[in-house]
């Protein structure tokens, strides 16, 4: 809960309106990232027995790394990254295992991430500098935020394969393209619950009418969930 709680406070957006809740969250975040940051070393240290040391070293490090660079924060957050990083390193038991853990998933994940900001920027480019597919193209295909839109960015999201987090940058080309949002949302939710590679996996063990079925529930509610968001969310 509390690793949730620093990655929740850190990436909180600015709200449009100036004054509520959100915008007092806005305000403090990173306030709420150091006291979240706090809390879980503590309990890491106290729970899953980290060296004391070495949490206090990367503490140490990050108010330093706050107080020399206060416009960046994001640069004590990394710093913060990199301290928990090598204090759990060589450790045994759950801490040893949750670096081992996160580190085969970073190798696993990182190059694939790299591709996929690689493809999307070949392809779609970024806002007001052309690429391979023209703006144009999907902005008559999927601009706007009408039902016909929602629906083909849904029928397209359960078609196309997307590796882990490459959908993020393919997404953010589209957006910058003149994808509406509402049909961003339904290939965000479609895409990685359905692939045509998977259907035909799904279909040998399911058959095609089950895997039909729930090809098909998946597209219409993911349209139906991306046709409301932008009636609603967007003004």
């Amino acid at each position: 809960a509390l690793q949730v709680a620093v990655l929740v406070f850190a990436n909180w957006a600015n709200p449009r309106q100036p004054e509520g809740v959100f915008a007092a969250v806005f305000a403090a975040k990173w306030l709420l990232t150091a006291v979240a940051g706090l809390a879980f070393a503590g309990m890491a240290w106290r729970w899953i027995g980290l060296p004391g040391k070495r949490l206090l070293l990367s503490i140490t490090a990050v108010a330093i790394t706050a107080i020399a660079v206060p416009g960046h924060p994001e640069l004590a957050m990394l710093v913060a990254v990199v301290g928990l990083a090598i204090s759990t390193s060589g450790q045994e038991g759950e801490a040893g295992e949750w670096f081992d853990q996160t580190w085969s998933y970073a190798k696993l994940i990182f190059p694939l991430l790299i591709g996929g900001v690689l493809a999307a920027g070949f392809l779609l480019g970024r806002p007001g500098h052309e690429a391979l597919i023209p703006s144009d193209w999907i902005a008559a295909a999927v601009g706007g935020n009408s039902l016909q839109a929602t629906f083909l960015a849904s029928l397209s999201g359960s078609l196309m394969y997307f590796a882990t987090l490459t959908e993020v940058p393919i997404l953010q080309g589209l957006l910058g393209s003149g994808m509406g949002k509402g049909p961003a949302l339904a290939l965000l939710l479609a895409g990685p619950a359905l692939s045509l590679p998977s259907m035909l996996v799904l279909s040998s063990i399911l058959g095609w009418k089950k895997t039909l079925t729930f090809a098909l529930l998946v597209v219409l509610l993911a349209a139906a969930t991306g046709w409301v968001f932008g009636l609603v969310a967007i003004p």
